[in-house]
């Protein structure tokens, strides 16, 4: 893609969860393309429907945590890292939940996302239970319902030293429920 157009697609994609996120799925795409400054032209080329758009800032997104995250960290720095970075993922996703239509095709979509999510985390799953750090019934998929939890909990008007307070006392919570058991 080029430069410019890449430039307006991300445009785009910032001024669609701005716009989803004051205004749910139904804002008219005209308005997001106005916040973005383009055309509806412009839109359209870059995404064929409003859902594609919705998914593609989804997409986006859990590109940008992957990044954040250290495949090489604990776990808690997992469930941290993505629950703090995708609070606001989380709450956009919880919004637009009301709204979407989701039909087989759009919910494979949606399900293909949390299965991404699910495969970033697996390396660190995998490395909790061989450190006996995560009970072995526990797998990525569990941990990903997790972090959607804990992002629930954490509120946008938090300051940065709450938001890591109340992620401390969650993740020591979870410690003593995720933990293995011994075995009589």
């Amino acid at each position: 893609m080029r430069r410019d157009a890449q430039v307006r697609r991300d445009a785009l994609l910032d001024a669609a969860m701005i716009c989803f996120r004051q205004s749910g799925y139904g804002i008219a795409l005209e308005d997001v393309a106005a916040a973005a400054g383009v055309g509806r032209g412009t839109l359209y080329r870059n995404f064929k429907d409003r859902m594609a758009l919705v998914l593609a800032v989804f997409e986006r997104e859990l590109r940008r945590i992957g990044e954040r995250l250290d495949p090489t960290g604990s776990l808690d720095q997992a469930i941290a890292t993505i629950a703090l970075d995708g609070a606001a993922t989380t709450a956009l996703f919880h919004r637009l939940a009301l709204d979407l239509p989701l039909d087989p095709g759009n919910r494979r979509h949606f399900e293909a996302l949390a299965e991404r999510m699910a495969e970033m985390l697996q390396p660190i799953v995998d490395r909790a239970h061989a450190t006996g750090r995560l009970d072995p019934a526990i797998g990525a998929r569990q941990v990903v319902l997790v972090v959607r939890m804990i992002s629930n909990i954490l509120l946008k008007h938090q300051s940065p030293e709450e938001k890591q307070a109340v992620l401390a006392e969650l993740l020591a919570l979870l410690d003593h429920g995720l933990l293995p058991r011994p075995v009589s």
